[in-house]
C-alpha cells in the first residue's frame, strides 16, 4: 500500500511535509489552500541550527549557588548542559521547596503563547495539567490581542467571543453589503493566521469578492496598508488613538440630522438617551460635532459629516480591528462601535452591522459548523490567585499589592517560581527593559523551549521541547473546517523532548505520574480525544471518520453551513425569545453595571478620554509608533528562520516613515536609524512612503530581543511601548498608546547577536 504524503498543520496554515535521509526538506502548501501562508517554511533551516537548543541546560550561577542567585546575570550567564535526569531531579526539588515554604500561589505559570496547533501537545494543557496535579498555581485571565475587549463587550454585547465565532461571513457581505467601514482596516497579513490550525486561507478570497460584487470601502486607519490597495477603498489617514472621536462626532451626526434608527434603538438596546446627552454636551458642556474631532482626529469635519451621511443611507458593515483594543482606554473603540452600529440600526441584518476585526485571524467570516472538539483535560486549579495577563510586570515588581479588575480589587501574589512553555514574554510584553528588571526578582525561571530566543537565555532551567514535526498529534479545531493529522515527520533532534514527556518525568519524581497521565500513552490520548470529539459531533448531526481511516485520509472537511453566517440575527429577529446575556438582555450603550464601578477610566458609555500618549500632546520631535503583528511569522515564532530573515537585509527590523518626517530630521532611505524614548530604544532600517500618515511611523512585532544596555540592536518595539493598563475595568495592554523620536545611527557596527546561543560550559 503507497503511504500517503506526510502532513502538518499550525495557526498559519496547513503543509504537505518533505522529508529526505531524515532531515526536513521542505513545507509544501497543503492542496486544498488557494493562498497558502509563506510563513510556514521558516521553521526548515533552524530545525537543527546553531539556535536549537539540544539537551537540558541550567544557568551557571543558579546550579552553583541555587534559587535567589539571578541579580542581573540573567541573559548573560553561561549555561551548563546536564541530563535528563538532573534536570528532572532541579525541577521537582524546587517545585517541592516553593510549595512548601511559600504555597502553591508563588508559582506562576506563565504559558501564554501560540506553540502548536495541536490538541494533545499543547503547552499550556500539559503544563496547567501537571502543575494541577500538585497542587495548583497562580494564573492569568485574557490576552494581550484584545483584553479590553474581552472584559467590556460581555457588559453590552452578553459575550464577545461568542459573537468572534458568529461573526457575518464574507459571503453575506457579498450579497447584502454597500458599505463596508474598516477602522483599522482590513489587514490580511493578520488574516494568515488562525488559532488551532488553518486549513484555507479565505480572507482575500472573501475580501476581493466582496469588492467584485460592487462592496465600497473605508479604510480608517494611519496605514494605507491595512487594507489592499486593489479594492481601492478611500483612506482616512486618522490620527492613532483617535478613532473613538471619530466614530462619537459621526454619532452626533445620525441625531442631529435625524438619520438614527430609532426604532432599533428603543427595541433592542438600553441607555441611548444617556449617550445622546453625553454626544450633545448636555453632561459635560462640550457637544461632540464634526468640528470637535476634526481638531482632534485630524480629518476635516466635511469629511466627517459626509461619511455620516454615507453610513446612514447605505447598507453598512463597521468593522473594528482587534488592535484598537491595546491602546490607552481600549474598551472605548468597540463600545462606540456597538454604539455607532446600533445607531444605524443594521444589527443583525444580512451584510451589515458590526464587525469585531475582518481578518485579525482566518477564521473571521468564514462559514463554518462549530464542533465542540476535545482537548486535552487540564484538572483543576484550587489556586483562586491571578493576574490579567499583561500585568506580569506589575505583578512581579509588588508582591501584596492592589489591582482593580472588572469590578473587583485583588492582591497580587508574591511570585518565587515563575514556568513559561509554549510563549515569549519577551516578545509580547511591554516596556522590555523594565520587565527585564523585574525578570530578575523570582528565585527560579524555567522554560520548555526549542531554540536560544531571549525567554531561554533569561531562563534558569531550560528544558528543550520538541518541534510539531517531530511528534504526531491533531489538529482539531471549532474555527476550521479543515482538521488534520499531523504527522511525526522526523526523530526529535538531540535530547529534545515533548512537553508530554518532559512533564511525566518530572511527574515521576514527584509521586503524580498516573495523575498526570492516566496511564495513557501520548498515542491513546489522541485517540482518546479523537473519539470523543466523533461522539460529540454526532450529536450535532455531523458523522467524522474513524481513527484508523482518519489517520489513514490525514485529513477531513466538517460540512459548512448551506446559509451564510449573521451575527446577532437571531436576536434581531425575537429579541425577547433570544436576549443577549446581559442585564436588560438588550445592548447596553449606557451600563449601569459599569458606571456603578464609579471607575474614571471607564464610565457608564463610549467616551473620548485622551491616551496617556499621543499626537495631541506630543512635541515637535516626537512621531507615533505604530507596532503592529508581522507579515512573515506569527509573533516572534521563526524571527530566526529564512523568510523572516529574508525581510531584514541589513539585519534589523525596517521601520516605516512618511518622506516628510524623514526630510525634517535629515534620514535616507535605507538608513539605520534609532528609535527612542525614556523606555528604551531599538535600531531599524528606514523605509520610506507615503502610504503611512505624516507624523507615525510602523515598525512590525516579533524581532527577537537583542539588548546592548537598553536599546534593542535587532529591532523590538517593545523596548518602547508603554506598560499600563487601558483601565480599572480591563488592564489589557496599551502597546499602540506610545511617542518616540528617531535619530540617525551614529555608530551602525553594532554586533547583532539575538541568534547567538549562550555559551555552554
Amino acid at each position: 500500500m503507497t503511504q500517503r504524503q506526510l502532513l502538518t498543520s499550525a495557526h498559519w496554515g496547513t503543509y504537505r511535509v518533505e522529508v529526505t535521509d531524515g532531515h526536513v526538506t521542505g513545507l509544501r502548501g497543503f492542496e486544498q489552500d488557494p493562498d497558502p501562508s509563506p510563513i510556514g517554511p521558516g521553521i526548515v533551516d533552524v530545525l537543527d541550527g546553531p539556535t536549537r537548543i539540544k539537551a537540558p541546560m541550567v544557568r551557571k550561577s543558579w546550579l552553583e549557588g541555587g534559587q535567589g542567585t539571578a541579580g542581573n546575570k540573567r541573559g548573560t550567564d553561561p549555561f551548563v548542559q546536564v541530563s535528563w535526569n538532573e534536570a528532572n531531579r532541579l525541577v521537582a526539588r524546587e517545585l517541592d521547596r516553593v510549595r512548601n515554604a511559600h504555597g502553591n500561589h508563588a508559582i506562576y505559570a506563565g504559558s501564554y503563547g501560540w506553540a502548536s496547533a495541536g490538541r494533545f501537545h499543547h503547552a499550556q494543557s500539559q503544563l496547567k495539567r501537571f502543575l494541577n496535579c500538585i497542587g495548583g498555581f497562580t494564573s492569568s485571565k485574557n490576552t494581550y490581542s484584545f483584553a479590553a475587549a474581552e472584559v467590556l463587550v460581555p457588559r453590552v454585547l452578553g459575550t464577545f467571543r461568542g459573537h468572534l465565532d458568529t461573526t457575518t461571513s464574507w459571503e453575506s457581505i457579498a450579497s447584502d453589503c454597500e458599505l463596508f467601514v474598516a477602522f483599522g482596516g482590513v489587514p490580511l497579513k493578520n488574516g494568515q493566521i488562525s488559532q488551532g490550525g488553518t486549513g484555507a486561507h479565505v480572507q482575500k478570497i472573501g475580501l476581493m469578492a466582496a469588492q467584485e460584487a460592487g462592496v465600497d470601502f473605508v479604510n480608517v486607519t494611519p496605514l494605507r496598508s491595512d487594507l489592499l490597495d486593489r479594492v481601492g477603498a478611500d483612506w482616512l489617514a486618522i490620527r492613532p488613538n483617535t478613532d473613538v472621536a471619530l466614530m462619537l462626532a459621526l454619532a452626533h451626526v445620525l441625531i442631529s440630522e435625524d438619520l438614527h434608527d430609532r426604532d432599533f434603538l428603543d427595541s433592542y438596546t438600553v441607555g441611548f438617551d444617556r449617550f445622546a446627552g453625553y454626544l450633545s454636551g448636555e453632561t459635560d458642556g462640550l457637544a461632540k460635532t464634526p468640528e470637535w474631532a476634526a481638531e482632534i482626529c485630524e480629518l476635516s469635519a466635511e469629511t466627517i459629516r459626509a461619511l455620516a451621511r454615507r453610513m446612514a443611507r447605505s447598507r453598512t458593515m463597521i468593522s473594528v480591528a482587534w488592535a484598537l483594543t491595546r491602546q490607552d482606554h481600549g474598551e472605548q473603540p468597540f463600545w462606540a462601535a456597538i454604539a455607532l452600529a446600533s445607531m444605524l440600526g443594521q444589527i443583525g441584518l444580512p451584510g451589515t452591522g458590526l464587525g469585531f476585526g475582518y481578518s485579525a485571524m482566518n477564521n473571521t467570516g468564514l462559514t463554518r459548523t462549530s464542533v465542540n472538539f476535545g482537548s486535552f483535560p487540564q484538572g483543576f486549579n484550587p489556586v483562586p490567585d491571578f493576574i490579567p495577563v499583561a500585568r506580569v510586570t506589575d505583578m512581579l515588581e509588588n508582591p501584596g499589592g492592589c489591582f482593580d479588575y472588572d469590578g473587583q480589587s485583588y492582591e497580587y501574589p508574591d511570585i518565587r517560581l515563575v514556568w513559561w512553555a509554549g510563549g515569549n514574554p519577551f516578545h509580547h510584553h511591554q516596556d522590555l527593559n523594565r520587565m527585564r528588571q523585574a525578570w530578575a526578582k523570582p528565585e527560579t525561571i524555567i522554560a520548555n523551549e526549542w531554540c536560544w530566543n531571549a525567554l531561554a537565555k533569561h531562563a534558569d532551567i531550560v528544558l528543550p521541547c520538541t518541534t510539531p514535526l517531530e511528534r504526531s498529534d491533531l489538529a482539531l479545531t471549532p474555527k476550521d473546517p479543515y482538521q488534520v493529522v499531523m504527522d511525526q515527520a522526523i526523530e526529535p533532534i538531540g535530547q529534545a523532548r515533548d512537553d508530554h514527556e518532559i512533564l511525566r518525568g518530572i511527574a515521576a519524581l514527584m509521586d503524580v505520574e498516573e495523575a498526570f497521565t492516566e496511564s495513557r500513552t501520548p498515542q491513546e490520548w489522541q485517540r482518546w480525544i479523537w473519539e470523543g470529539s466523533r461522539q460529540q459531533a454526532a450529536k450535532e448531526g455531523i458523522e467524522l471518520p474513524d481513527w484508523e481511516r482518519f489517520q489513514r485520509d490525514g485529513w477531513v472537511k466538517v460540512p459548512v453551513p448551506e446559509t451564510p453566517t449573521i451575527m446577532m440575527e437571531a436576536f434581531r429577529k425575537d429579541p425577547m425569545a433570544n436576549p443577549l446575556d446581559t442585564p436588560s438582555g438588550k445592548i447596553e450603550i449606557f451600563s449601569e453595571t459599569i458606571a456603578g464601578l464609579g471607575y474614571e477610566d471607564c464610565p457608564g458609555h463610549p467616551a473620548w478620554m485622551e491616551p496617556v500618549e499621543w499626537l495631541g500632546r506630543a512635541e515637535p520631535s516626537q512621531l507615533h509608533l505604530i507596532s503592529n503583528q508581522p507579515r512573515n511569522k506569527l509573533h516572534s515564532q521563526f524571527d530566526h528562520g529564512s523568510v523572516s530573515r529574508a525581510g531584514r537585509p541589513k539585519g534589523v527590523e525596517p521601520v516605516t516613515m512618511h518622506p516628510d518626517d524623514a526630510a525634517a530630521r535629515g534620514l535616507n532611505e535605507g538608513q539605520i536609524v534609532r528609535i527612542h524614548n525614556a523606555r528604551g530604544a531599538c535600531m531599524a532600517e528606514l523605509i520610506l512612503s507615503d502610504a503611512i500618515r505624516p507624523k507615525v511611523i510602523q515598525i512590525a512585532t516579533g524581532a527577537w530581543l537583542d539588548l546592548d544596555g537598553q536599546t534593542c540592536q535587532h529591532g523590538n518595539p517593545n523596548t518602547l511601548t508603554i506598560d499600563k493598563g487601558t483601565s480599572r475595568l480591563a488592564q489589557g495592554p496599551i502597546a499602540q498608546s506610545c511617542l518616540v523620536e528617531v535619530d540617525a545611527l551614529r555608530d551602525s557596527q553594532a554586533q547583532h547577536r539575538a541568534f547567538s546561543p549562550p555559551e555552554i560550559q
